[in-house]
């Protein structure tokens, strides 16, 4: 089954996702440079700001919201790399095609499912832990909580150097990575129906979510 105890947390987590990743493109020059952990703060303030006073998204604006994810979020995520490590080792068996039509539907997915839970910021804010790496290190863990109402959440981050930037690859939410539980979600759908199967399946869901608005 594709729904996981990773789907019952996504919306919590979306927040700092978003807005960790939004603005990667379109950030001041010395943030692309910038440690990770610098390049997540700076940017989650900009668009935590930037969401809060966007009337149409608190009202749930799906047009809206997508095309601010779309422009905004995207470009922060290796969605390949993503993709890749949630199939597993089922990922060398698929054919080009098959590859891409997963990292297509895969990304459909992870979109909306954040989108729809950006209506939901509201006085959250970030705080990152010390980072612990070397000038040098081309992956690092990036550590943060979310505070709000009620006790921090736990959220972490695996960003890569790309470029003379950063992109996340995966992210850790109270313990719980998302590779990780999608990747035992997809080898269930692949052992049962194939990887055409899990395309479809994926591809259903996302037809499902597009017909709610």
């Amino acid at each position: 089954m594709l729904k996981s105890r990773w789907t019952s947390l996504i919306a919590t987590t979306a927040l700092v996702l978003s807005t960790t990743l939004a603005q990667a493109q379109s950030a001041a020059a010395p943030a692309a440079s910038a440690a990770p952990d610098v390049w997540i703060k700076q940017i989650s303030g900009e668009v935590i700001d930037a969401v809060k006073s966007d009337k149409a998204i608190q009202a749930g604006d799906t047009k809206r919201i997508l095309a601010l994810v779309d422009a905004k979020i995207l470009p922060g995520v290796d969605f390949q790399r993503m993709t890749a490590a949630s199939v597993g080792r089922y990922w060398r068996q698929a054919t080009p095609d098959q590859q891409k039509r997963l990292q297509d539907e895969f990304k459909t997915l992870l979109v909306r499912t954040y989108a729809g839970a950006l209506t939901q910021v509201k006085d959250q804010t970030v705080e990152l832990k010390p980072l612990r790496s070397k000038p040098e290190d081309t992956e690092v863990l990036v550590r943060s909580e979310i505070k709000g109402k009620g006790e921090p959440i736990q959220l972490d981050y695996r960003v890569e150097k790309s470029g003379d930037g950063w992109k996340i690859y995966d992210v850790n939410v109270l313990g719980v990575w998302l590779v990780e539980s999608y990747r035992a979600s997809f080898a269930q759908e692949i052992a049962a129906s194939g990887i055409d199967g899990l395309i479809t399946r994926l591809a259903e869901k996302n037809k499902a979510a597009a017909a709610k608005g």
